[in-house]
């Protein structure tokens, strides 16, 4: 297989990879946000559904001429240097540590920090959206600086809830739902990533930005029911 970037991977009968890059890498990731954007705004004759992961875009449709349609897109810009799509900030309150971070402690240590020296590292931080998975609306956030390149557990957390934020590999996830896991729970939001009812049921887009800022574990449960709308008190802006 070729190491060159982009390319194009055929992925079983009915799709198309266009692979930007087989690492986690911040410009890579912006050009699949870019990309993407581009082909839901003017879509080629075939294409069915478009997804953005880390590093690749699913094109899914068959017609005879899409992967050259989709080459000829691919040669026509920088996709790293596209400015991106509309996109909003978002604030998310979150509670670290204590029984709301049972990890943070452990975390901040692998990063070389105390506790505190973390808290305001991560709530300070404006990360992006890079991909959207694992369970309806479940954000994989980044790209945090090289101190926070901590490894997985070697085991796993038996449950970590919905809303919980966690840590590894310079991204932090920001979980849809209550599920086992191998990173590091560093903190809780009340934010509900999909909730079916709303006239927005999966809350985030690719490409979105987002801060977590630091709250006691009293103002995050009375933000949390103080908000319809399942957002646990966040407050968002639009970027353009």
């Amino acid at each position: 297989m070729s190491d060159v970037f982009p390319r194009i991977e055929p992925l079983g009968e009915a799709a198309l990879l266009v692979r930007f890059t087989d690492r986690l890498d911040d410009a890579a990731n912006r050009a699949c946000v870019a990309f993407r954007a581009d082909l839901e705004a003017d879509r080629p004759e075939g294409v069915e559904e478009t997804a953005s992961s880390l590093g690749s875009v699913l094109v899914r449709g068959v017609s005879p001429g899409l992967e050259g349609a989709l080459q000829d897109r691919l040669a026509a810009r920088d996709w790293s240097a596209v400015p991106p799509p509309p996109r909003r900030l978002w604030a998310i309150p979150c509670s670290y540590g204590g029984e709301d971070g049972p990890q943070l402690a452990e975390a901040a240590s692998m990063a070389g920090m105390d506790p505190a020296e973390a808290i305001a590292a991560l709530a300070s931080a404006r990360v992006r959206v890079l991909a959207l998975g694992f369970a309806p609306g479940m954000p994989y956030l980044g790209i945090l600086p090289e101190a926070w390149d901590l490894p997985r557990q070697t085991g796993l957390t038996p449950r970590v809830p919905e809303g919980a934020l966690v840590v590894a590999v310079r991204q932090l996830v920001l979980f849809a739902t209550s599920a086992p896991t191998g990173w590091r729970q560093v903190g809780l939001t009340r934010f509900g990533c999909f909730r079916p009812g709303r006239s927005r049921p999966i809350a985030l887009s690719p490409g979105d930005e987002i801060a977590f800022p630091a709250v006691s574990p009293a103002e995050l449960r009375e933000r949390a029911e103080a908000d319809p709308d399942g957002h646990g008190g966040a407050t968002w802006e639009r970027l353009e």
